[in-house]
């Protein structure tokens, strides 16, 4: 960069110097003043090769090289019979033009200087020594005030809760470090697209009354490398100054992703970096880092371990009520002739986003029709408008629901049964996979392969039949029975026997339906919480199974 500057001022000067040197040669008279006399002993002699007129004064061209100059008013028309004249205007629009190029650049160097020592003085640095290229990065990043509520957003009460926290420490820093508790450095919000994350992360800005810093992960994926490292740096740097502050990274799994040894010199030192700076939060206090991410799994295990982002909290779909008070938000302004708790029933598997898409196509499908009122007639419209393009599986009619709920059923009984660590289960989630903590044992790894089995097994008992959203579950039970055969020798034999895989899963499909067998009425106390609630934590399956044993 320093060298493009360097070859652009060379460049200036070298066209400046030039138009300089022409203007000279332009401007230079070589001529020399002569007298009357002469002039006629030159005429007279046939020495003039030329005369040129121009500004009412007379060039003489001599045979011998020399140029003699006279006023033209001295000089009678008669002695010029013999000499051919010319009248000459060029040179002096050469000159204009050239004095023109002159000035205009002068005025531009001028007035970009101006502008940069402008830029200067209205964007005062702090007294740390950066480079060039980081003050320029630095600049890039400008906190912005959130005017979101928790109030302007429905249906996140439990997110609230965890919250709070997070809130009074950036409003009062100095009552926990007086009282030696350190807060979390860093909070990650999980869940699916379309759930409210970065509203949520606004809605503590907000509350907190602190500056928010946004940025999204993939902003961070530079071409060049180093580029990505600066781009972080600037960004703490600048939530520093502005202390306290939030800073926000949306899908960070973009930069955050795990190291799988394959070389990426720029993804690993822009993360690198974010490590750093995470871990030097102890000298910038009130600085919390809020991120988002709809792939928890892919995550680098440095950037989720205690001390960086050891706060996680998990934003899952609305549940009905939820999706009543949402719906209500968005209604609030819009005239309406519906209870919010109608649109909350026929919406399963809606995010905020997409009940927002909901009320907002309705609410146009009604001034379309020139109604006074929007009515679950619209709702009921523009339904299937808003779910093309979504994922068929959450958006259930009350078949699928049924089908779904005994399903899901099944494997909350069965994870739980075996006592397998997991919080809760929804409705609306494909699959249920409990964290993995190695090493596994053998018993450990058939109860997993029989929680995969589970939806499945009973659906067959309830209904003789399955739905296809059991494909994912039996890939996994097929992989888990794979790796036990033939990677980890739990077989009946060391040697891996690829025949003994379809006998050992149909083994494990057996047991599953016989555990679950006899339990209808455990089974259908689940499924109808799951109806009514869309989830069920892990403690409430506990507490059913408990009142039927």
């Amino acid at each position: 960069m320093l060298n493009s500057k360097k070859n652009r001022i060379i460049l200036y000067v070298s066209a400046f110097v030039v138009i300089a040197l022409i203007l000279f040669a332009i401007l230079k008279d070589n001529s020399q003043s002569a007298s009357l006399q002469e002039i006629r002993t030159l005429i007279a002699s046939k020495m003039v090769k030329k005369a040129v007129l121009a500004n009412e004064i007379l060039y003489f061209y001599s045979t011998d090289g020399d140029i003699y100059k006279i006023g033209r008013s001295q000089i009678k028309p008669e002695m010029l019979r013999s000499v051919k004249i010319e009248v000459s205007h060029s040179s002096q629009i050469i000159i204009v033009l050239l004095l023109l190029v002159l000035f205009l650049g002068l005025g531009s160097l001028l007035y970009r200087w101006w502008q940069k020592h402008s830029l200067h003085v209205k964007t005062p640095r702090s007294k740390e020594t950066l480079s060039p290229q980081m003050q320029e990065e630095d600049q890039t990043f400008t906190p912005s005030r959130s005017n979101v509520k928790f109030s302007d957003i429905g249906g996140v009460g439990e997110v609230k809760e965890e919250l709070e926290e997070i809130i009074d420490f950036l409003k009062n820093p100095l009552r926990y470090h007086n009282f030696g508790a350190r807060m979390p450095r860093g909070v990650l919000l999980v869940g699916p697209p379309g759930v409210g994350k970065t509203m949520i992360a606004k809605a503590v800005a907000s509350e907190a009354e602190v500056p928010f810093f946004y940025q999204s992960g993939a902003s961070f994926v530079q071409i060049y490398v180093g580029m990505g490292a600066k781009r972080v740096h600037a960004l703490f740097n600048a939530a520093k100054k502005s202390a306290p502050s939030i800073i926000f990274i949306d899908e960070i799994d973009a930069v955050g992703k795990k190291r799988d040894g394959t070389r990426n010199d720029e993804r690993e030192a822009t993360l690198n970096q974010l490590l750093t700076e995470m871990d030097g939060f102890e000298e910038s206090s009130g600085v919390v880092v809020v991120a988002a991410t709809n792939n928890i799994e892919v995550m680098d295990s440095a950037l989720l371990r205690a001390g960086r982002f050891d706060r996680r909290i998990f934003v899952e779909l609305p549940t009905p009520r939820e999706r009543e008070a949402i719906v209500g938000k968005y209604l609030k302004n819009i005239p309406n002739n519906i209870k919010p708790e109608e649109i909350g029933a026929m919406s399963t598997g809606f995010s905020g986003a997409a009940l927002a898409a909901f009320v907002n196509e309705a609410a146009l499908l009604s001034l379309r029709q020139n109604d006074l009122h929007v009515t679950s007639q619209h709702f009921q419209a523009v339904k299937e408008k808003v779910m093309f393009g979504k994922r068929r599986i959450p958006l259930l009619n009350q078949e699928q629901k049924r089908y779904r709920a005994r399903y899901q059923a099944g494997k909350a009984l069965v994870a739980t049964w075996f006592d397998m660590p997991f919080e809760k289960i929804t409705l609306t989630s494909d699959t249920m996979q409990p964290p993995i903590s190695q090493p596994l044992l053998r018993h450990e790894i058939v109860a997993r392969i029989q929680m995969y089995l589970a939806g499945m097994a009973s659906c067959d008992l309830a209904f003789n039949e399955h739905a296809t959203n059991a494909a994912s579950d039996i890939q996994e039970a097929r992989q888990l029975v794979a790796d036990m055969i033939e990677t980890y020798a739990m077989g009946s034999s060391l040697i891996p026997d690829t025949s003994e895989k379809p006998l050992m899963l149909d083994t494990l499909y057996a047991e599953t339906k016989k555990l679950l067998s006899g339990k209808e009425e455990l089974l259908e106390a689940i499924e109808n919480v799951l109806m009514e609630y869309e989830s069920i934590s892990k403690a409430l399956v506990k507490k059913i199974v408990n009142d039927f044993l």
